[in-house]
C-alpha cells in the first residue's frame, strides 16, 4: 500500500510537534525555571512559577494530543487534531506576539510566536492538501 505524501508529512509534523510540546510541557511542570532558561526567557519570581507549571500542563496536553493521533494511526485522527490545535496555536502565537510588541513579554517569547504560527500555517497547508478528507 502506497502512503500519500500528505499523510507522510502530517505524520512527521505530528511527531515533531507532539514531542516538542509534550517534553516542553513536562519541563515547565517539573523544572519550570530550568525550562524557561533553556528557552532564554527571563524566569519570573517563585510565586509566578505555579502559573508556569499550569501552563506546562496545557502545553504538554496539546503535545499528547498530537502523539495520540499519530499512534492511533489514521489520517482522520490527524486531521481532527490539526484542526483543533490550530485554534490553540493561533491564540498562543498571537498572544505572545502581541505581548512582545507591547512590552509585556521579553523578545525571547517570539520563538513561541513563530513556532505556533508556523505550525498553524503548516497544518493548514496539509489540511488544504486533503489530509484525512477521505478517511
Amino acid at each position: 500500500m502506497k502512503i500519500d505524501p500528505t499523510d507522510r508529512w502530517a505524520r512527521w509534523l505530528a511527531g515533531g510537534a507532539g514531542a516538542m510540546d509534550f517534553v516542553t510541557g513536562l519541563g515547565l511542570v517539573l523544572l519550570p525555571a530550568f525550562t524557561l532558561s533553556l528557552m532564554r526567557v527571563p524566569v519570573p519570581g517563585a510565586e509566578a512559577l505555579a502559573y508556569v507549571r499550569f501552563t506546562g500542563v496545557f502545553v504538554g496536553s496539546v503535545g499528547a494530543s498530537y502523539l495520540w493521533a499519530l499512534l492511533k494511526g489514521g489520517p482522520a485522527a490527524l486531521r481532527t487534531v490539526f484542526q483543533v490545535t490550530m485554534i490553540f496555536r493561533g491564540g498562543a502565537g498571537t498572544f505572545t506576539g502581541v505581548g512582545v510588541a507591547t512590552g509585556m513579554f521579553h523578545p525571547a517569547w517570539l520563538a513561541v510566536t513563530f513556532t505556533d504560527l508556523g505550525l498553524v500555517a503548516a497544518q493548514g497547508w496539509l489540511l488544504r492538501k486533503g489530509l484525512g478528507r477521505d478517511a
